[in-house]
This record gives structure tokens, sequence and C-alpha cells, in this order.
């Protein structure tokens, strides 16, 4: 009966140590692994899932960026599952030998998993590359689209603004000139603009 304690103490003490195992192994399908290729492009690894894992990696060469992503589950294969951590280095390290670490990579392969089953291979499923300036680009037209907004809002308060007209040159605006003078000496003053019409008709 006096080992039973004992007993139960080394059992719980077992289980927390396997928690804590566990749970390393999991944070380490999370992390991201930074690497340069052979060529000094810049390149992150970043894991997720669990049984069935996505291993997206994204890269900064001269004035591009491109990415690939890779499934497979390598949870297949035991000294995977023994350490996950010293896998995903592996891969990193092979990557490191190539120039570019998309292309020619349909499928990652590591000493590590030889003889485990093939759907614990890494196979690419998709894979992109773009300008590293586009994001520039977008926000040098998404710029200009707003000033010639602007633009045209201040092209539409000038229309809003009431127009100035123009001066009459020659006979009609003498005629104007003398209605005016007309209308001026005898019309009352609320009545100048009517009789200058007027006037202006007749003359």
């Amino acid at each position: 009966m006096k080992s039973f304690p004992f007993f139960f103490l080394l059992v719980i003490c077992g289980l927390g140590g396997l928690g804590q195992k566990l749970k390393a192994k999991k944070r380490s399908n999370d992390e991201e692994i930074f690497f340069r290729t052979k060529t000094k492009d810049v390149c992150t690894m970043s894991i997720s899932g669990d049984e069935e894992m996505k291993l997206r990696i994204e890269c900064k060469s001269q004035g591009m960026s491109y990415w690939c992503e890779f499934t497979g589950k390598p949870s297949v294969c035991r000294s995977f599952r023994n350490n996950p951590k010293i896998y995903w280095n592996q891969i990193a390290r092979e990557l490191r030998k190539l120039p570019h670490a998309c292309e020619s990579t349909e499928v990652l392969e590591i000493t590590m998993c030889q003889r485990a089953p093939t759907e614990a291979l890494m196979r690419q499923i998709a894979a992109g590359m773009e300008p590293e300036d586009l994001a520039a680009q977008e926000k040098s037209i998404q710029t200009t689209s707003t000033s010639v907004r602007g633009a045209g809002k201040s092209s539409v308060s000038q229309i809003g603004k009431p127009l100035v007209k123009p001066a009459h040159h020659g006979q009609g605006s003498e005629k104007e000139t003398e209605a005016m003078k007309w209308a001026r000496e005898y019309c009352w003053e609320s009545l100048h603009d009517f009789c200058s019409y007027i006037i202006g008709i007749f003359r």
C-alpha cells in the first residue's frame, strides 16, 4: 500500500512529461524557418496542419518575390513523429543548396524518411511569382485615382459657380448702355432692368 502513492505520483509525472513533449511537437509545426538559397534569395518556411500538413515557402529575390506550397502526410514516417523539428530542418538544408527554392522541387525528399510510404512525401501543389514593387505600383494607381477624383470634384465645384456673362461689344452693347441710361433717368430704381429692356426693344 505504501508503494501505491509513489506509483501514482510516477504516472502523473510521466503524463505531464508526455503532454509537454506533445506540445513541443505541436509548437514545432507552427514555427517559421528562415534560410537563404544558393543565390542568396531570402526565404521563409511556414508549416501548418496536423495529419495532412501544408508547407509554404516564400522568397525574395532581386526585385522579385516568389512562393510555392507543398502538401503531404509526413506523420506516417516514424522518424518524423520522433522529431519533426529535425525533419523540417533537413528540408530547409536541402533547399539551401538550390538556386531557386521553388523551381525543380516538385517533391521534397530527405534521407530521414526514405523508407516511409509515398504519402509521406511533401509534393508541390501551387507556385507563383510577382514583382516585389507590385504593391508600390498598386499604391501609385490608388493615389492617381484619388487625385483624379479630386480634380473632378473641383471641376464640378467650378461648374456650380455662377458664370459671369461676357461683355457684349459693338452695336448691341451701345444700345444696352443707352437704354440703361434712359431707364435710370426716367424709371424708378426697382424697374431699371425692365425699363432698359423695353427701351432696348423700341430702339
